[in-house]
């Protein structure tokens, strides 16, 4: 009884091949599979940082709105503020009486004993009213 060694080796090789070529797919399903864990990781990180970061810039914008807000809000008030000044401001009711006074044709001692101004305020109402009306 003779061992043909050639002709069972070559029926062997198709398997051995087959075999190398499944371990080699285990192994790189394997290594793809790791590589996926960590893009996965990485990924999920990133993610995890931006939304941190858009929390963080969605707080800060909150905050710049609120004290604009507020801002426009005293802007408002001291708006309102200088109007009730200015219309309860004694001088601007003198100069308008006295610009009114010259108008009627009255001298600058009657606009500084009608109105309370001094004499270089009188000659300047006086002054503005001749200018505007040549």
């Amino acid at each position: 009884m003779t061992i043909d060694l050639a002709g069972g080796m070559t029926a062997l090789v198709p398997w051995i091949l087959t075999f190398g070529a499944l371990s080699l797919l285990f192994v790189q399903a394997v290594l793809s599979r790791r590589q996926i864990g960590l893009l996965r990781q990485q990924l999920k990180d990133r993610c995890d940082t931006l939304g941190r970061e858009l929390h963080a810039t969605g707080s800060g914008s909150m905050g710049v709105g609120h004290r604009v807000v507020t801002c426009e809000r005293q802007l408002h008030e001291l708006r309102g503020l200088m109007d009730e000044m200015r219309q309860n401001d004694p001088l601007r009711v003198s100069y308008d009486e006295a610009s009114r006074l010259v108008e009627l044709g009255a001298d600058i001692d009657d606009l500084m004993n009608t109105c309370g101004i001094s004499r270089p305020e009188a000659e300047l109402v006086a002054a503005l009213k001749h200018r505007q009306a040549a």
